[in-house]
C-alpha cells in the first residue's frame, strides 16, 4: 500500500467528509473538522440524508445514512457527541413495533437513487439495514455512554439476534452485517452459528448484486481482534490482506465492486472505499 498516492486520490477525487476521515485514519485529522463535515448532511429533526450514503441522494433522514453517520462518531473515539444520541433518538421514532428499521423510508425525492432505496417496504423490518445500523452504533456505545444506554440500541440488537436465531437462508449481506452486530457485542453463539454458514474459502456470493459480486472474509470480520476473525484461518486473513493491498490502483484509491446508479455516486464510493481499505490494512479494522 502506498498512502502517499493514496491521499494524493483522496485530494483529487474524494469528497470532503472522506478526506477528513482519511486524515483522521493517518494521523492528521481535526476531529472537530470530521465532525462539522458529517454534520453538513444533518437534518433538522437528528437524522441524516443529503446523499450520505452515496446511491440514496434524497435530502430526507434514512437509516442508510444513519449508518455512515455512526461510522464517523466511531472514528471520532474517545470524543462522544451529542449528535450520536440525538440519532438513536431519529432511529427510535421511525423503528417498527417489532424493532426493526425499515430499509428505506418514503423518499419524494427520487433523483439518482438506486432502485432499492426507491422500492423498499417503509412498514416493513429489515434484518440487512437494522443489523448494520446497530452494529455500527454499538462501536459508538463503546466510548459513549449515551449511546449505549438508549433503549433503541438495545430494541435494535435485540431484534436482530433474535431473528437470526430463528432464520432460514440469509442475503450475504444480512449473514455479514449481523455477524458484524455479534462482533461487536461479543456473542460467541451467534458468531458460531452464523461462521457455519460461511464456507472455509469465506466466499458468499452476493444474490442480486454483479455476476462475479461476493463478500469476502475481510468483508465478514473486518476487525483484527473481534472474535469474528477467529472464523477464518491465519493464513486466509493474510492472503485477504495481501489481495486487498494489491488492488489499489494506480491513482492510488481502490474501486468498487458493486454497481453504482449514478457517476457522482461511483466516485464518491471510491473514496469511501479507499477509507475503508486503509483502515483494514493498517490494522484497525472497518466497520
Amino acid at each position: 500500500m502506498d498512502l502517499n498516492k493514496a491521499s494524493d486520490f483522496m485530494a483529487t477525487h474524494a469528497r470532503t467528509l472522506d478526506r477528513r476521515r482519511f486524515e483522521s485514519l493517518t494521523g492528521g485529522g481535526d476531529r472537530e473538522a470530521l465532525l462539522a463535515a458529517v454534520n453538513a448532511y444533518r437534518n433538522p429533526d437528528g437524522g441524516y440524508g443529503h446523499g450520505l450514503e452515496p446511491d440514496l441522494r434524497s435530502r430526507t433522514s434514512q437509516p442508510g445514512a444513519a449508518l455512515h453517520a455512526f461510522e464517523v462518531f466511531a472514528e471520532l473515539a474517545p470524543v462522544a457527541v451529542p449528535e450520536a444520541v440525538a440519532l438513536c433518538d431519529w432511529l427510535e421514532s421511525v423503528t417498527l413495533p417489532d424493532g426493526g428499521l425499515p430499509f428505506a423510508l418514503p423518499i419524494p425525492d427520487p433523483a439518482g437513487c438506486a432502485p432499492f432505496w426507491t422500492g423498499a417496504d417503509p412498514q416493513a423490518s429489515s434484518l440487512q439495514i437494522t443489523a448494520v445500523v446497530a452494529a455500527t452504533a454499538q462501536r459508538v456505545a463503546g466510548h459513549d455512554e449515551g449511546v449505549a444506554a438508549h433503549p433503541w440500541l438495545r430494541r435494535a440488537t435485540r431484534f436482530c439476534l433474535e431473528t437470526v436465531r430463528t432464520s432460514g437462508d440469509l442475503h450475504a449481506l444480512e449473514l455479514a452485517f449481523t455477524l458484524w452486530l455479534a462482533d461487536a457485542v461479543h456473542d460467541t453463539e451467534i458468531i458460531e452459528l452464523l461462521g457455519g454458514r460461511i464456507p472455509k474459502d469465506g466466499l458468499v456470493h452476493v444474490q442480486g448484486g454483479l455476476p462475479d459480486e461476493m463478500m469476502r472474509p475481510l468483508d465478514f470480520a473486518p476487525h483484527p481482534d473481534g472474535p469474528a476473525r477467529a472464523l477464518f484461518a491465519p493464513d486466509l486473513v493474510e492472503a485477504e490482506l495481501r489481495r486487498l493491498d494489491d488492488q489499489q490502483q494506480d491513482d492510488g484509491g481502490w474501486r468498487v465492486d458493486f454497481a453504482s446508479y449514478s457517476p457522482a455516486a461511483e466516485m464518491e464510493w471510491r473514496g469511501y472505499t479507499t477509507v475503508r481499505a486503509v483502515s483494514i490494512l493498517t490494522g484497525i479494522g472497518y466497520s
